[in-house]
């Protein structure tokens, strides 16, 4: 995840501070050198780091934080501020037309995944309500409009297309086509080149001059650091962007790009992209971000990724099962699969507060176990699912053929499976509950088997 090695340096010197009852304006000092050092490390703009510092070290060095009763949280409050000021202070919401369709340009370097993100927005938006159109501008790339057709079969959203004529011509004839067909984004996947010329501009100026969008955003790739501030640079200057998609940021890049696009450009992050998968693609908060790079965690994002990827009516469902006490293995399956959708364990981790980034590191945070679960319930036959207390040696050598794991495995799964459905029949009945609270259940001595389910 982006931002690890800069979270880890700034918890480190704010570690150092915290071992203080008092500060001085030495100590205010050294720990602006380290963050100064962890902020350029991390890819950040020197000018950027420099205005940085500076408005952090005039309001930490003031009377009310040196004479506070705990001068380091002062300290990381201030640091926290400024880091969302940096980032644009609040959200940047995409503009919408009153009069539809709204159109979206899409512009950025060859490679910046323009045209997957196009879609990913595409479909976003979709989710809100919204009626998309996916328009194919870039007729130089190879199967770039194959390409675009393929991510937009997924999600469903027709894509306008007109072969290998005029991109200009291309896009002005897709607003049309809007208009007639009731869509009301249109979003244009324009060309990219491996570097900035003059010939790209000219023809996303051609386009922007012929159908006048509403927003015009530039994506851009996270792993290239400062080269994605110098881009974002060019193409403000050239087309006067509405705001940035940076893309790639669950990767190993720096972080450097998100803490110093705003600052160059002035232009705010609208999305960020998540992930390879077509639907992991958030909003940018520039708090909620500030309080991830300083080991905060991001409560509300986590919330909204289980709205997002939860099934209330199976919640409901599931939650009358456990009260009768009918939950089976199907039931285990389908939050396995609604879990899997918020994405890896380790990036869920990394959203609570307090979790120390080299404590992930450690951490067996092994995703494929959750695959190998969902295959133990899947090689079960529907009468199994529903009823394991059938299994006998020859189905679960059968299962664990089907799933490719061992018997011990399976059996495992049974294990913590029937500790669960003891706990919830203890949480039911009054006289279990008696019996959990003197260390007498029966087959639970007391609780959860150690370790949990193989996840």
């Amino acid at each position: 995840m982006a931002f690890e090695g800069l979270t880890e340096k700034l918890s480190n010197a704010f570690k150092r501070l915290r071992g203080k009852g008092r500060l001085t304006e030495a100590d205010v000092k050294e720990a602006m050198r380290e963050i100064r050092m962890a902020l350029l490390e991390a890819d950040v703009s020197y000018k950027v780091v420099k205005d940085f510092v500076a408005k952090v070290s005039e309001r930490a060095v003031g009377s009310d934080v040196l004479e506070a009763l705990s001068p380091a949280q002062m300290i990381v409050k201030i640091v926290n501020e400024e880091l969302t000021a940096l980032m644009g202070g609040e959200d940047a919401k995409l503009t919408i037309n009153s009069k539809p369709p709204t159109v979206i340009m899409m512009v950025g370097l060859q490679g910046a995944g323009k045209t997957t993100n196009s879609a990913k927005l595409a479909g976003f938006m979709k989710k809100q309500g919204k009626r998309p159109l996916l328009a194919a501008c870039d007729i130089y790339r190879p199967a770039a409009i194959e390409q675009l057709e393929v991510v937009g079969a997924q999600l469903d959203i027709p894509v306008f297309q007109m072969g290998q004529i005029s991109p200009v011509e291309i896009a002005k004839a897709a607003v049309e086509h809007a208009k007639k067909h009731g869509n009301d984004l249109v979003f244009l996947d324009t060309a990219g080149r491996l570097h900035v010329d003059e010939a790209l501009m000219a023809e996303l100026q051609n386009i922007k001059a012929a159908v006048a969008p509403d927003e015009i955003l530039l994506v851009v790739d996270a792993m290239i650091g400062q080269d994605a501030v110098n881009a974002a640079k060019a193409f403000d200057d050239a087309l006067d962007l509405t705001g940035v998609m940076l893309t790639k940021l669950d990767g190993d890049a720096r972080g450097g790009a998100a803490l110093s696009i705003r600052a160059v450009t002035g232009k705010p992050i609208k999305f960020v992209g998540m992930g390879e998968k077509l639907d992991q693609v958030e909003v940018f908060h520039p708090d909620r971000m500030a309080s991830r790079i300083l080991g905060m965690g991001d409560v509300l994002s986590l919330i909204e990724k289980a709205q997002q990827n939860f099934d209330m009516q199976k919640a409901q469902e599931l939650q009358e099962k456990l009260r009768k006490n009918r939950f089976t293995l199907n039931d285990l399956y389908d939050q396995l699969s609604q879990m899997k959708n918020m994405g890896s364990l380790s990036d869920i981790a990394g959203m609570l507060p307090g979790v120390d980034p080299k404590m992930l590191e450690g951490a067996n945070f092994d995703d494929r176990a959750i695959d190998r679960t969902g295959a133990i319930i899947q090689s079960m036959t529907p009468a199994e699912r529903e009823n394991p207390d059938i299994l006998n040696s020859s189905r679960k050598k059968r299962i664990a053929a089907g799933a490719g794991v061992q018997v011990v495995d399976v059996n495992r799964l049974l294990k913590q499976f029937e500790a669960t459905r003891l706990m919830t029949r203890q949480m039911n009945d009054p006289r279990l509950r008696k019996l959990a609270k003197k260390g007498r259940l029966p087959g639970m001595g007391g609780g959860m088997p150690r370790g949990g389910f193989p996840f």
